[in-house]
């Protein structure tokens, strides 16, 4: 087929919706917004601490169990420095990134805050460098995943 003849069909998907969480994904984010503590569960089989908690091991499939607290430190394991503006996310450039906090055998996504973006190639290079990072809670949490965010570990707290 001679690609000038492919059809490209406009859509636009804007819609209201609500998310159930679910009893684990309910607890580990009213732990966040109640007592500022970041909360995963352990599989039972393979001994893994999950966070974000949930109910089942991504790698046994069995019902996890014990419900232990993390560390408020961690390494990057993964990070992306978003340069082009998407809808919902805050004015860019900023960093997301993949860690893996202290106890935790799993990554969590979250923002990476108080890295300097105004080289975006520097910026990459130190955090390469320097992983570590800990967590910030927000002043006024409201039981989400933006009720914290990462800081490098030499930052203030802010």
């Amino acid at each position: 087929m001679n690609p000038d003849d492919l059809l490209v069909l406009p859509g636009n998907w804007n819609f209201d919706y609500r998310y159930f969480a679910g009893e684990t994904a309910s607890r580990f984010f009213a732990e966040l917004r109640d007592n500022r503590r970041i909360m995963g569960r352990r599989c039972p089989s393979c001994r893994r601490l999950l966070i974000p908690a949930r109910s089942y091991c991504d790698a046994c499939y069995v019902e996890t169990g014990d419900w232990e607290e993390t560390g408020l430190e961690g390494t990057v394991e993964a990070f992306a420095i978003i340069a082009t503006q998407f809808p919902g996310l805050p004015e860019p450039p900023l960093v997301i990134g993949f860690v893996t906090l202290d106890g935790a055998d799993s990554a969590i996504l979250n923002f990476v805050r108080g890295v300097d973006l105004s080289d975006v190639e520097a910026a990459g290079r130190h955090l390469f460098e320097q992983t570590r990072v800990r967590v910030v809670f927000a002043g006024d949490p409201q039981g989400r995943i933006t009720d914290f965010h990462f800081v490098p570990v030499n930052q203030h707290m802010s």
